[in-house]
C-alpha cells in the first residue's frame, strides 16, 4: 500500500512539473489545441450540426415499423358466458415518393453543417491570434517592468550622487529633491508594471489553463520586418477565403432555401405504404371458435393542401424578409472585411515605421543622456536635465519593444483578415524567439534590485 501511495505521489509530481515548464509560442498553442474550452466547444457544436444531416436524410429513406397487440373481453348479462381473447401483429413499410419539404430540410442541414464547420475554423484561427496576442503581451509587460527596474537603478545612482554632491556643498537641496521625486515616481510605476504583468499572465493562463514560470523571449537578432502586400491584393484573396464572409454567404443561401421550404406548403406529397397483418381471435361461449385472419395491402397516397387559413403565405413572406436580412448582413460583413484588410495593412506599415523611428529615438536619447551627464558634471546642465533625459531614454526603449510586438500581431491580423491564418504563421514567429526569461515579477525585480534609499 505504501509503495502504491509513493508511486501515486511521484506521478502527480511529474504531472505538476510538466504543467509548469518553460515554453515557447508554438508549444503553448499545441497545448491550447488540446485544452482550450472555446475551441473544444466549437468542435462539439460542429459535430452536432453535422449529425443533423443524417437526421434529415432519414425521413427520405424507407420507414419500417412493427406493431403487436393482445386483447381480452368477457361478456355479462345475457352474454355472461362468452369470453374471447386475441392477438395481432402488423408490419408497415412507408416510403416517401415526393415531398419537397423533406428535400429542402436536407439541403438546409447541409448548409447549416457548412456554417458550423466555418465557425469551427474561425475558432481555430481565433485561438492562434489569441495565443500570440496574450503571449506577446506577457513579453511586453516583462520588458516594461525590466526597463522600469533599470530606470529605477539609474535614478538611484543619480540620487545617490546628487546627495553626495549636496553633502559637500556642490549642489543645492532642490537638486536632491528633484532626484528623489523622480525616484519615488519610478517606484510607483514599478507597482503598476508588476500588476500589469501579473494580469497578463492570468490572461495567458485562460488559453491553456497552465501557469508558465518561463517563456521564450523575442530574439532581437532574428527579428525582421517585411513590407506588406498591397491591400488590393490581400482584399482579392479575402473575398474568397475570409471565413466571416464565407459564413455570411452560406447564411444567405440558407435563407434562400428557407423560402423554397415555405413554398412547399403549396405542393402535394406522395407516399407509398405497404402493410402485412396477422390476427388471431379465440372465442369461447356456447361454442368455441378460433379465427385466424391475415391481410397484405399496398397503397399510394396523395395529399394536396388547398387552404390553411393563409399560414403558408405568411411563412413565405417571413422567409423573404429573412432573406433580405441575411443579404444586408452579407453586405455589412463585406464592408467590414474591406475595413479589416486596409486597417491591418496600415497597421503593418505603421508598425514598421514605428520600429525604425523608435530605434533612432533610442540612439538619440542615449546620446542626449550622455551629453546631459557630462554637462552636469561640469555645471552647464542641471539635475533636472539629466533626469528628463533618463526618462526619455527608457521610454524610447519601451516604445521600441512595444512596436516590435505590434508588428508581429499585425502580421497575424492581416492573415486572419484574408482567411489564411494557420499554424505555419506561428511557426514563423516562433523562429524569432530565443532565450527563456522568468515571468515572475519578483524575480525580475530581484535581478535588478537596488539598495533602499533613506
Amino acid at each position: 500500500m505504501k509503495k502504491l501511495l509513493s508511486l501515486f505521489i511521484a506521478m502527480n509530481l511529474v504531472g505538476f512539473s510538466t504543467s509548469s515548464h518553460a515554453a515557447d509560442l508554438l508549444q503553448i498553442y499545441q497545448q491550447a489545441k488540446e485544452t482550450n474550452p472555446e475551441l473544444l466547444k466549437a468542435q462539439a457544436d460542429r459535430n452536432s450540426v453535422v449529425e443533423r444531416i443524417n437526421e434529415a436524410r432519414s425521413s427520405l429513406l424507407p420507414q419500417l415499423g412493427l406493431s403487436a397487440g393482445v386483447s381480452y373481453s368477457k361478456g355479462f348479462r345475457s352474454s355472461r358466458n362468452s369470453e374471447s381473447h386475441g392477438t395481432n401483429a402488423g408490419l408497415q413499410l412507408t416510403q416517401t415518393i415526393f415531398d419537397m419539404a423533406k428535400w429542402n430540410k436536407l439541403s438546409q442541414s447541409e448548409k447549416n453543417a457548412g456554417i458550423a464547420d466555418i465557425s469551427y475554423q474561425a475558432a481555430q484561427q481565433k485561438l492562434i491570434l489569441d495565443t500570440a496576442q496574450k503571449y506577446f503581451d506577457v513579453l511586453n509587460k516583462i520588458d516594461a517592468l525590466t526597463y522600469s527596474e533599470a530606470q529605477k537603478a539609474s535614478l538611484y545612482r543619480q540620487l545617490d550622487q546628487t546627495t553626495q554632491r549636496f553633502n559637500v556643498g556642490l549642489v543645492a537641496i532642490t537638486d536632491v529633491q528633484n532626484a528623489r521625486a523622480q525616484y519615488d515616481s519610478i517606484l510607483a510605476q514599478e507597482v503598476s508594471n508588476r500588476n500589469a504583468l501579473e494580469n497578463a499572465l492570468e490572461e495567458l493562463r485562460t488559453v491553456t489553463g497552465i501557469y508558465y514560470p518561463q517563456l521564450a523571449s523575442l530574439n532581437i537578432d532574428q527579428f525582421k520586418t517585411q513590407k506588406p502586400e498591397p491591400a488590393n491584393v490581400v482584399l482579392k484573396e479575402a473575398e474568397t477565403r475570409n471565413l466571416n464572409l464565407l459564413s455570411a454567404r452560406l447564411k444567405q443561401d440558407l435563407s434562400r432555401e428557407q423560402i423554397k421550404e415555405s413554398q412547399t406548403g403549396y405542393m402535394p406529397t406522395i407516399d407509398l405504404k405497404a402493410n402485412r397483418g396477422i390476427e388471431n381471435n379465440h372465442t369461447r361461449g356456447k361454442e368455441r371458435r378460433d379465427n385466424y385472419t391475415g391481410n397484405n395491402s399496398v397503397s399510394l397516397s396523395l395529399n394536396l393542401p388547398l387552404f390553411n387559413g393563409g399560414a403558408t403565405y405568411s411563412q413565405v413572406e417571413q422567409a423573404k424578409y429573412n432573406f433580405v436580412s441575411t443579404s444586408q448582413e452579407l453586405e455589412s460583413t463585406y464592408r467590414k472585411v474591406i475595413q479589416e484588410v486596409h486597417s491591418s495593412s496600415n497597421n503593418i506599415s505603421a508598425a514598421i515605421s514605428s520600429v525604425k523611428a523608435n530605434k533612432q529615438a533610442v540612439l538619440s536619447a542615449q546620446s542626449s543622456l550622455d551629453s546631459m551627464e557630462a554637462g552636469y558634471q561640469v555645471g552647464t546642465r542641471t539635475i533636472v536635465d539629466v533626469l528628463e533625459a533618463t526618462t526619455k531614454l527608457f521610454q524610447a526603449k519601451q516604445n521600441l519593444s512595444k512596436a516590435r510586438y505590434d508588428y508581429l500581431i499585425s502580421q497575424l491580423s492581416i492573415q486572419l483578415a484574408r482567411g489564411a491564418l494557420n499554424e505555419n504563421d506561428l511557426v514563423t514567429l516562433n523562429k524569432m524567439l530565443g532565450a527563456q526569461v522568468s515571468t515572475a515579477a519578483s524575480s525580475i525585480i530581484k535581478e535588478m534590485e537596488t539598495p533602499s534609499v533613506r
